[in-house]
């Protein structure tokens, strides 16, 4: 949706301002929507919560600001300090719970309870972002269905029926809580699709909890919503743990069967609330600094554009979020104004290298582009210095820990590679800032690809971060395994995240062997992913991708809205911007989505249609950009379409503009 601002008023207070982007502006129905959510934000009071202060939807650059608050994350916290304790948290418990209780009573539903939307501050908690909510009422701030959330994070009957209601909160407000307690996600991390499988069949890890806190957690996580607390009964219940560590009374303060008074639960809060917060860096005041454009930073980039559903080219359509108030310090001090607008940050294509297609007619046959990547690089090779091609066991904790820098000519220009190929997909999704180390590890074989640390870095971006890291180790080591099969070691590649300098052992992202091949195949032919349309679904930064998106996406209306007219049996979308596309840098798809809420494309006759139509308008535009912009290297397609009401995306086709024998 746009960019979060640390900032001062002119009073000198701080802020964190939510800036929309100009194409999302003139949205007349993106407009409509900023208006909803800044009057559900306003509706919105109550304690251990960060009160909208001000806003202008109607302002040639719409913006909103709310209070600012300094503190960690629940993330970084436990990533810095470990899981919360005792007093602290039944305190934390206490305090979410009861800033649900207000949101609920508001009638609002926040949809996106989860560690990185929970600020430890001084004085408590503070969740954060209940703006992206919808009114209790069923009516939709988001496009229809779509799953909006974080994997883990997601209750049952919301991964089932895309349900969303006060229930969901309190599924979500109870892994939370265990994930305080424990440092470990209830559900446990993976796949997306392992996850929500979890969530819905499995039991939340609750090892080691306090059984009386563990009770009110698993009425929590019942898998029926029906069976779950209202958000204002678990904050009594967890109220009175916090009481049984305290000496304060709070007797006086009771109010017997209607439930305690809620400023009593306040004030018990805040006397046994004791976290390490970050070190409170001064902001220069507008007055006594240089005035200064805005500059983005990774600290406070956010991609929110489910939250509101912009109905962009290439616009994020699942909910992808970051946090205006988990700053490190200011990104820039200045008075919050309604004309502030994001630097664009946008960036030429980077070359493709090492992401090898074949190329076109006019391309010449230097062109790595047309480089292909081996898919079995170590074919017929006796005595390959690679030894564990049919090894499959995952990496092993200390593998990381035990790797080390390029220590040769061989291993630093793989280094280089490797880095440089990383680069240039990030740079297309306006990820350049998440820097990266190539280490390597003899003994396993394995070359480890580690980003981080970036404290405020949501799930979305590592996730980007481990597919590019996994594709430019792949790749690199593929080649190197063919070139050079007797003389290089290394075949397997290990992609970590690290969450603090000095930190023992990096988390692990994702791993995998060069010798399996590097893309997803079906009879050589290059096929579409569900990670790969998640990725295209965050916008685009690239201008040539920004370009070729938006004269396509017209082409391709009015292409289908002609056959449709000719009479083939086919039914128009039920809705004016029901196509849109994006594009993977990772594999190199360009994705095709469509939401078609009355069945248009229900049929394979339907499908082919469809696909004939992207193929026939797309392809010209595709090649054309190929043949003229050797830094372009998209010839391949995919189409998806989400049905009806559901939330996920059914990829129905692939294929590639280039001829058959040249794919």
């Amino acid at each position: 949706m746009g960019t979060v601002y640390a900032a001062l008023t002119d009073s000198g207070q701080r802020v964190a301002v939510k800036v929309v982007q100009p194409l999302q502006a003139v949205d007349p129905e993106f407009r409509a929507r900023f208006r909803r959510e800044v009057r559900l934000c306003a509706r919105v009071q109550g304690p251990f919560l960060l009160p909208l202060l001000a806003a202008d939807p109607d302002a040639e650059t719409p913006w909103l600001a709310t209070e600012y608050a300094r503190g960690l994350t629940l993330a970084q916290h436990l990533a810095a300090h470990g899981p919360l304790a005792d007093a602290a948290l039944y305190a934390f418990a206490t305090g979410t719970a009861q800033a649900l209780a207000a949101i609920h009573a508001a009638g609002v539903v926040h949809r996106d309870v989860k560690p990185q939307n929970v600020l430890l501050t001084p004085a408590g908690p503070r969740v954060l972002d209940f703006g992206i909510a919808h009114a209790a009422d069923g009516t939709s701030v988001t496009r229809t269905g779509l799953l909006t959330g974080t994997p883990g994070w997601i209750s049952p009957e919301h991964y089932r029926d895309g349900v969303t209601a006060a229930e969901g909160d309190l599924f979500a407000w109870g892994a939370l809580v265990a994930y305080a307690a424990t440092g470990r996600l209830p559900f446990g991390s993976g796949a997306a699709e392992a996850v929500a499988w979890r969530v819905m069949s499995g039991q939340p890890d609750l090892e080691g909890i306090a059984e009386a806190l563990r009770e009110v957690l698993e009425q929590a996580l019942a898998k029926d919503p029906a069976e779950r607390p209202e958000a204002a009964d678990a904050a009594e219940a967890c109220a009175r743990l916090l009481a049984a560590e305290s000496t304060q009374v709070l007797d006086g303060h009771n109010t017997g069967e209607a439930g305690w008074d809620p400023a009593a639960i306040g004030t018990l809060i805040t006397a046994q609330w004791s976290v390490p917060v970050p070190e409170d860096v001064p902001w220069p005041h507008p007055a006594s600094a240089p005035a200064k454009s805005f500059r983005r930073r990774a600290a406070v980039a956010v991609l929110v554009a489910a939250a509101v559903g912009g109905a962009t080219v290439g616009g994020a359509l699942t909910l992808r979020r970051g946090n205006a108030h988990r700053t490190d310090g200011p990104t820039s001090a200045t008075s919050v104004v309604s004309s502030g607008t994001a630097a664009s940050g946008a960036t030429s294509s980077q070359p493709g290298s090492a992401a090898p297609g074949t190329h076109a007619a006019g391309q010449k046959a230097s062109d790595p582009r047309g480089i292909p990547v081996p898919a079995d690089p170590l074919a017929g090779v006796a005595n390959a210095a690679f030894t564990r091609a049919d090894d499959e066991t995952q990496p092993v904790p200390g593998e990381w820990s035990a790797s080390r820098d390029a220590a040769d000519a061989a291993e630093r220009d793989a280094a280089a590679a490797i880095r440089d190929q990383v680069a240039a997909m990030l740079a297309t999704k306006d990820m350049s800032f998440m820097a990266l180390t190539v280490t390597f590890n003899r003994q396993a074989q394995t070359v480890m690809v580690t980003g981080g640390p970036i404290s405020t870095l949501t799930d979305d971006y590592k996730e980007v971060f481990r597919r590019a890291g996994e594709m430019a180790a792949c790749v690199t080591q593929a080649h190197r395994l063919k070139d050079t099969p007797t003389s290089w070691p290394y075949g397997r590649f290990s992609v970590y995240w690290k969450d603090y300098d000095g930190q023992d052992e990096a988390s692990l992202l994702g791993f995998g062997k060069a010798t399996n091949g590097c893309y997803t195949e079906e009879a050589g032919q290059r096929q579409g992913t569900e990670e790969g349309i998640v990725t295209a679904q965050i916008p685009s930064s690239d201008k040539d991708e920004i370009r070729l998106a938006a004269s396509t996406v017209k082409a391709v209306e009015a292409a289908w809205n002609t056959r449709v007219a000719e009479g083939h049996g086919l039914d128009p979308f039920d809705r004016d911007d029901a196509i849109t596309l994006g594009f993977d840098p990772v594999e190199k798809i360009m994705y095709v989505w469509v939401f078609d809420g009355e069945g248009a494309l229900a049929g394979r006759a339907q499908q082919a249609h469809f696909q004939d139509v992207v193929s026939k308008t797309a392809c010209p535009k595709l090649l054309a950009e190929y043949n003229s912009n050797r830094q372009w290297d998209y010839t391949r397609w995919a189409i998806a379409a989400y049905q009806g009401n559901s939330a996920w995306p059914q990829l129905f086709t692939s294929g590639n503009c280039l001829p058959t024998s040249r794919s």
